[in-house]
């Protein structure tokens, strides 16, 4: 019955609550549901939350619109001044595929300050995002990046490297998006 009642939740939350042009009731929300979120950290509507209990958010961090963020497999942790652009799915959980019985396989995903993740990234687990490194639209990230660095393709190979301060805080705030 338990399952039953967090399914229906999660159902609920993400056909409904996160689909709302409430910044303020998704803040509200997501504040509750999700193992911690940073303050001046900005939700955009239609996020898809899996286990937010194991998902933790830095400050001053957009995450755009249409992005799943998994927290079953294990924990999710998204740094401070991290910009996740629209339809990126970042996976804790997924399936061994040397499995004869198709079984699950989980592992942490940590994404450290500054990163900037472009859209329709896939980033699978066991993956750490060294602080500052880009990853460029469409790739799948299936090792860790160091930092700085800038990756892009399938599978994300390292491509150049950031020259930048990170002197900057996000903060963007669109309205009824």
């Amino acid at each position: 019955m338990k399952s039953i009642i967090k399914d229906l939740f999660y159902f609920i939350l993400n056909s409904f609550l996160l689909r709302l042009p409430s910044r303020r009731i998704r803040k509200f929300v997501l504040s509750r549901i999700l193992a911690q979120m940073g303050k001046k950290t900005n939700f955009l509507r239609n996020v898809e939350i899996r286990n937010g209990k194991n998902i933790y958010v830095g400050n001053n961090s957009v995450i755009n619109q249409n992005i799943l963020l998994d927290g079953r497999g294990g924990v999710l942790k998204i740094g401070n001044n991290v910009d996740i652009a629209q339809e990126t799915n970042i996976w804790t959980l997924g399936h061994d595929q040397n499995s004869d019985y198709h079984e699950s396989k989980g592992g942490n995903v940590i994404i450290d300050d500054y990163v900037w993740i472009a859209s329709r990234v896939t980033i699978l687990p066991n993956v750490i995002i060294g602080k500052g490194a880009v990853i460029a639209s469409c790739s799948v990230v299936t090792k860790s990046v160091p930092e700085m660095a800038i990756v892009a393709g399938v599978p994300a190979k390292i491509i150049g490297k950031r020259k930048s301060n990170l002197l900057y805080n996000l903060d963007y705030k669109p309205r009824f998006r």
